[in-house]
């Protein structure tokens, strides 16, 4: 019997995290896998938690809350474990830490031509709300080859 396990990220999980982002279509030219893990690690690191299967890292979910609402990020499954309850494990898991902090609502960003996770994401109760998001680049990555 397998043991899938959630706990917060450690350094020496790097590697096979960018690795599981990268299988997951996650890494965007754009952002630097290893800057986004530093920047998450300077701020709550508490709220970042990958997902073992028999010490495998399969899974992960960065969550993060700023005292008004809480937000989902990375929520990543590998394609050969997807679809066996890993992710709702992690969604669960990631809302209840943030309940004990008192968030009140949690909302995520899904690119809308995502169709297949946008299905899971409402079946596990979230709904599409009428807003737009609207970004600024206030910094620039360093350029990644992944």
């Amino acid at each position: 019997m397998k043991n899938f396990v959630i706990r917060t990220f450690r350094s020496d999980d790097e590697p096979d995290l960018i690795d599981l982002w990268r299988q997951c279509g996650l890494i965007v030219p754009w952002n630097n896998p290893e800057t986004d893990i530093q920047r998450k690690l300077s701020t709550s690191p508490d709220l970042f938690y990958v997902g073992l299967l028999d010490d495998e890292l399969i899974a992960s979910c960065m969550a993060g809350y700023d005292g008004h609402r809480g937000w989902i990020y990375f929520l990543a499954v590998k394609s050969d474990y997807q679809r066996k309850g890993f992710a709702s494990m992690l969604i669960d898991h990631a809302e209840s830490e943030l309940i004990k902090l008192g968030c009140p609502k949690v909302e995520l960003m899904v690119r809308k031509t995502n169709e297949n996770v946008i299905s899971f994401y409402q079946s596990a109760g979230y709904d599409i709300d009428p807003v737009m998001v609207l970004s600024k680049r206030l910094t620039e990555d360093e350029p990644h080859d992944y």
